[in-house]
């Protein structure tokens, strides 16, 4: 059956581009619609009115009449759709009406007759379809249909094909799911059969990669079913550049040798400051570096007490990675001379190459590279730190706390906020690690290395854009079962969206659809780079959710109502208090603070009283995350507050008992210094803040489901 209906198609597009033609006739688009099962009325090509007439009495009810002409995209602009036809001579008004509409709206448009239709009972319009992302190829589409649709925007998008599990997930993806379900009387919509209509658009763009978009639009879905009124298929010639693959064992081979390496090369090593050259070195040498360093300069025979070599090939022994410290017009033959060496890895720090215009100088190097099977890093980079390593192969400050973050940028100037970010809150990063270009080496390559690496507990990612949208994906789904990914994407405004021929293609911006892939993915999206920085730092040192109940307990009515708010907003649940629970926290709670959810044991309570409630959250299993509220007074100071909140957490960590705790401390100077400590023992805590502890948790209940570690799923 699979093979017969892929012979149908493929004979009908090789046809329709015999004929030079990229648009689908409507008559041929129910030709691969009836082939790949996706449901559409009962029609006809009427070639004449009198055709017209005999097809519309073959039809129960009134009918829709729709231009047929593939020099006509868009039939409702050109006047070329009239709908509840019925009746002979209302069929033969309508048909002389569209042909007229047709000519004045393109007179040269070549016209194969008018479709006549069986008209769709009323039901809720939605639209399903296709396009072809520049970064992840096929993607699938579905949204609410009909005339709103561009300006609602509410669409949801999955890399295609999609299962029937996940074409389901789409329709609770969207603002307005609740409208498919029934509302105010309304009858819920057949959902299986608008999933189907997704999953088999998704398996027809797939098996056919010419098919550069489809639209459905609208599919009317009732309790019965969803049928198409309409299917536009759009082609192309184009054939998308294919990137170089690398196996996963291929990537952790060579990535290995980059962060774990035994022997460096530094390619324009200098004695002199300021130069590029020299900062590298010292960072290599003062960093404690226990590798062999090997500077290579044909100008000198020393650089800062270490032998020099007039050439990379002259180096004794095996390197691991060559530091590229020169101008970029002396790169490629640099580069060849890497190859013939058989160093795997070249980190190039110059800029010049496709930042600047320069794409053919570019194109060289990573021809160069693949002909030596040389992985680059770069251009256009501030270098590397790993620093499990004590490596340091930059020519910015060094930075040698150790801990498992692993950080990466596409931009220089975001590296640098990272380092500088890193020193101030005390962060331990295991690499730090500059893109740029990403002429061969990208986040998938990275993603693939941190998912192993022993060191790192957390990756958070800045990026401009992906190379290959679905290595990244892929990537990311090995990733994050084991450790958070986080991911901030540049360039969240409409700005960049396309043109596109349908419904479908206006829809799928750039942001709309990288947002919904990367939640396919299962990374967390971060809106801002301090909130990339800061999720990054907060979700390796919290414990894994068990569960969806979240308990305020706080000092300050103000700050529950805020916090409160930051829980719905960031899609937590307060927990309903049940009465015996209750009765528990009032033991502890002065008669004018209030239980329930928040818990307000109003601000003058004693340093007991926290503790007291606090225990009691850890203590019942039932409750599965806190947040706290604290509001500085003189009765319960700062660090006090920091340092029994630490004691209580550690008392049950011991005991084997692990929740989430965050904090929001309100107050003068001193709740810093108390965050600090508390972020230092394992509670996440801000001051003067109550969005952002709640945001971090919020972060950590997105990976624990997308890693399958709460209910819920993706």
């Amino acid at each position: 059956m699979a093979e017969d209906r892929a012979l149908t198609v493929r004979a009908l597009l090789d046809t329709v581009r015999a004929e030079g033609r990229s648009t689908l006739t409507a008559p041929e688009g129910k030709v691969i619609a009836d082939a790949y099962g996706i449901a559409v009325p009962g029609e006809e090509l009427a070639r004449d009115v009198d055709e017209a007439v005999a097809a519309a009495a073959r039809f129960d009810g009134p009918v829709v009449l729709k231009i047929v002409s593939p020099d006509i995209l868009h039939k409702t602009d050109a006047g070329g759709v009239i709908v509840g036809v019925e009746g002979a001579a209302d069929v033969r008004a309508a048909f002389h009406k569209i042909i007229a509409n047709a000519k004045a709206y393109n007179s040269a448009a070549k016209i194969d007759g008018i479709q006549v239709q069986q008209m769709l009972p009323p039901g809720q319009e939605v639209i399903v379809g296709a396009v072809t992302d520049p970064t992840f190829g096929k993607v699938v589409a579905f949204g609410l249909g009909g005339v709103l649709v561009e300006v609602l925007k509410d669409v949801t998008f999955r890399l295609a094909p999609v299962s029937a599990d996940e074409a389901q997930t789409m329709l609770d993806s969207i603002k307005a799911a609740e409208v498919l379900k029934g509302v105010r009387g309304g009858q819920p919509v057949d959902r299986w059969a608008v999933a189907e209509q997704i999953r088999r658009v998704s398996e027809l763009v797939t098996d056919f990669p010419e098919i550069v978009e489809v639209d459905l639009n609208p599919v009317i879905a009732t309790p019965e079913g969803a049928v198409a009124a309409d299917i536009r298929v759009i082609l192309t010639d184009e054939q998308p550049k294919q990137r170089r693959r690398y196996s996963r064992d291929e990537i952790l081979r060579s990535m290995k040798r980059l962060m774990q390496p035994r022997a460096v090369a530094v390619i324009g090593a200098s004695n002199e400051q300021g130069k590029i050259g020299n900062s590298v070195m010292r960072n290599l040498i003062d960093g404690g570096f226990a590798g062999d360093i090997h500077p290579v300069n044909p100008k000198a025979d020393d650089i800062l007490g270490r032998k020099a070599y007039k050439s990379v090939t002259d180096v004794p022994g095996e390197v691991d990675v060559a530091v590229f410290a020169i101008p970029a017009k002396f790169v490629a033959s640099a580069l060849e001379e890497v190859g013939r060496k058989g160093i795997p890895n070249a980190v190039l720090i110059p800029s010049g190459f496709a930042e600047t215009g320069e794409h053919q100088l570019q194109e060289e190097i990573v021809a160069i590279a693949e002909r030596h099977g040389v992985r680059l890093l770069g251009p256009n980079i501030y270098g590397y730190y790993s620093t499990w390593q004590d490596l340091c192969a930059t020519f910015c400050t060094p930075y040698d706390v150790k801990g498992g973050v692993a950080l990466t940028s596409q931009s220089g100037g975001i590296g640098m906020a990272i380092l500088g970010f890193a020193r101030t809150t005390k962060t331990g990063v295991s690499a730090i690690v500059g893109l740029g270009n990403k002429s061969d080496l990208d986040e998938d390559d990275l993603l693939t290395w941190f998912g192993e690496d022993p060191n790192t507990q957390c990756i958070a990612m800045h990026l401009e854009d992906l190379k290959d949208g679905r290595a990244f994906v892929e990537a990311a789904q090995a990733t994050v079962p084991k450790k958070p990914v986080v991911v901030l994407k540049a360039g969240r405004t409409e700005a960049g969206a396309k043109a596109a021929g349908s419904h479908t293609g206006a829809l799928a911006g750039d942001d709309a659809v990288y947002d919904d892939i990367l939640k396919q993915a299962g990374v967390i999206r971060a809106p801002g780079l301090n909130d990339m920085l800061e999720y990054a730092r907060a979700l390796p040192i919290m414990p894994t959710p068990q569960g969806d109940n979240v308990v305020i307990i706080t000092g300050a009515g103000g700050s529950g109502v805020l916090l409160s708010d930051a829980v719905m907003d960031n899609g937590l649940s307060l927990m309903e208090i049940p009465e015996d629970l209750d009765a528990s926290f009032r033991k502890f709670i002065p008669p004018f603070g209030a239980a329930g959810n928040p818990v307000d044991i109003t601000g003058g309570e004693p340093p007991s009283t926290y503790e007291a409630t606090i225990r009691l959250g850890l203590e019942d299993p039932r409750i599965h995350s806190l947040v706290l509220g604290y509001w500085h007074t003189i009765v319960t100071p700062p660090m006090v507050f920091a340092e029994l909140t630490a004691k209580v957490v550690a008392e049950f960590k011991e005991r084997g008992i692990e929740k989430p705790v965050v904090a929001s401390l309100a107050g003068d100077v001193e709740v810093e210094e108390a965050c600090q400590y508390l972020f230092e023992h394992g509670v996440v805590a801000y001051p003067y803040t109550t969005e952002k502890p709640v945001a971090v948790l919020g972060a950590k209940y997105r990976w624990a489901r997308a890693a399958g570690l709460l209910g819920g799923g993706r």
